[in-house]
């Protein structure tokens, strides 16, 4: 595997990371799930935010999803999705704040370089 397919696959493992994590803590703060898992609901919405990483066209390239031009997710996958992130969102920084730091990091530099285009 060459240097540019290990950035890439990095970088979508990271995004993955942060989802996760931001799914697993709505989940244990919402539905009192612990630390016993997401519930099934949860559960199915990170394997469908997996699925959408895997299948992004961009890839190595990948903008932070709120600056993304593309729409993947089904409205109300979307919807959820929305819905974990502004509830864990506030929330990272406390519990992931190592995350939380390179989620904005990546969400500015998308900024700055749409701007550039």
């Amino acid at each position: 595997m060459g240097p540019k397919k290990r950035l890439q696959k990095k970088l979508l493992e990271r995004e993955y990371q942060t989802i996760e994590a931001m799914i697993g803590l709505s989940c244990r703060e919402r539905h009192g799930t612990g630390n016993s898992g997401p519930c099934p609901a949860c559960d199915e919405l990170l394997a469908y935010a997996k699925a959408r990483l895997d299948q992004c066209p961009y890839q190595e390239e990948k903008p932070a999803c709120g600056r993304c031009p593309i729409h993947c997710y089904k409205p109300d996958m979307k919807k959820r999705i929305q819905d974990v992130m502004r509830y864990a969102g506030p929330l990272m920084i406390r519990w992931h704040p190592f995350l939380t730091i390179r989620h904005l990091f990546l969400t500015l530099k998308t900024g700055l370089n749409s701007r550039r285009r």
